[in-house]
């Protein structure tokens, strides 16, 4: 996960769940963004989930990765698509807060190294304890399903729970409670 993070956030790509921050923060502030701030989600969103296709796809259809590293990539999908509405969007609201924490982190570090350990550090947490990353864990879930051990209605019904746990994580712990600190009124 580390890794990943690491190379799309220094390298300024666009990750949803990054996307829960400073739009929301602006749409707190201006109400009239709101819907600029759903279309910015909405492409943002459709490309990430496009692009954790495509990185299944080439996990398992290609012999990009060895055989032994596909097989466990399938299985992560496999458990971290089970589990009730309920577990994954609770589980999205923790990976959410991470991630929006990241961004904050970031932006409050003046260096890149300082940048890279904060990255580093907080995604690992997302990894080591199998949070719920709409975009992420798409990658994982997605394998398995290509794999033929996942099926799309479980992708489909895990990834709106983790989508929505993201979103409050990010939204609701993080950017509200960060706006609500530095709000003038």
């Amino acid at each position: 996960y580390p890794v990943g993070f690491i190379a799309v956030i220094i390298g300024r790509q666009q990750l949803f769940t990054e996307n829960t921050l400073y739009p929301v923060v602006l749409v707190l502030d201006e109400h009239k963004h709101l819907l600029q701030m759903l279309r910015l989600w909405s492409v943002v969103f459709a490309f990430n989930i496009l692009g954790a296709v495509a990185f299944a796809a080439l996990a398992i259809h290609t012999n990009a990765l060895r055989g032994e590293i596909s097989t466990k990539l399938v299985e992560l999908g496999k458990i971290a698509a089970a589990g009730s509405f309920g577990h994954l969007f609770w589980s999205g609201v923790v990976g959410g807060w991470l991630i929006a924490l990241v961004a904050w982190m970031v932006t409050a570090s003046h260096w890149t190294i300082g940048q890279v350990v904060m990255i580093w550090l907080l995604t690992f947490l997302v990894g080591i304890g199998h949070f719920a990353h709409c975009i992420v864990t798409s990658c994982e879930i997605l394998a398995a399903s290509m794999a033929g051990a996942v099926s799309i209605e479980a992708y489909v019904h895990w990834l709106t729970a983790a989508t929505l746990g993201n979103i409050a994580g990010g939204v609701g712990i993080v950017s509200m409670l960060n706006y609500g600190q530095v709000r003038q009124e």
